[in-house]
């Protein structure tokens, strides 16, 4: 067995778990109550107004945000696929089995935690190196295709974001704020951590007895 099945097997993995680990902590700061990341103020606005899950519209936003991916000629891998299937199922659970808190520091102490998870589970699947997630891609590919710097990106699609879930009547809070603060910082420290180093294959040079050596006839 080649080095490369085990290290594509490992890479799988921390993507899997990753991807599982990022919509409980999603669920965990939903359940907090004390605010919530931009995106997840977008579902839970368009929660209140269609009656369908969070889980539900987490794939359905990941869907759509996908789309917006063609124009801006944004190439999925298989981690993108994955993970607009599996974020909204993990998440479904986390909301099911995570009972909601009102006591302000049993609050604070699960959104806290929901954050430090969250960061952790992102570099898990972003050091899987096997594709960003549709919102991640949207930033780098308008990024590209604009030349517009990242945080000016970043900071429009979580503004408009946020804006639009919070008319919607998404939960903004002291949470939100501290998303918006932490996040960057705490997935600076996961992702360099928790990258999985993919070998660069280099052709290996010719000897020069191989070079000299006459070439063998054809063979009538």
């Amino acid at each position: 067995m080649s080095s490369f099945q085990p290290l594509l097997a490992r890479r799988v993995g921390a993507l899997l778990v990753g991807l599982f680990l990022y919509g409980i902590a999603i669920s965990m700061m939903v359940q907090a109550g004390i605010g919530v990341a931009p995106w997840d103020v977008l579902t839970q606005g368009i929660a209140l107004h269609t009656g369908l899950s969070f889980g539900l519209l987490t794939n359905i936003i990941g869907v759509g945000v996908l789309l917006l991916w063609i124009p801006i000629r944004q190439r999925p891998g298989i981690g993108t696929l994955l993970n607009v299937l599996l974020i909204g199922p993990s998440a479904a659970l986390g909301l099911a089995v995570i009972p909601p808190q009102h006591d302000l520091i049993l609050q604070v102490a699960l959104f806290a935690g929901g954050l430090a998870l969250l960061a952790v589970a992102s570099g898990l699947y972003i050091g899987a190196r096997l594709g960003p997630g549709p919102r991640d891609g949207l930033m780098t590919g308008l990024h590209a295709r604009t030349g517009w710097k990242i945080w000016i990106v970043r900071t429009g699609i979580e503004g408009t974001v946020l804006l639009v879930g919070w008319m919607l009547g998404g939960n903004i809070g002291v949470g939100t704020l501290a998303f918006a603060v932490l996040i960057g910082p705490l997935v600076n420290i996961t992702m360099p951590l928790l990258r999985i180093p993919v070998p660069v294959i280099v052709p290996e040079r010719p000897s020069l007895a191989s070079l000299l050596a006459p070439e063998a006839a054809p063979v009538e």
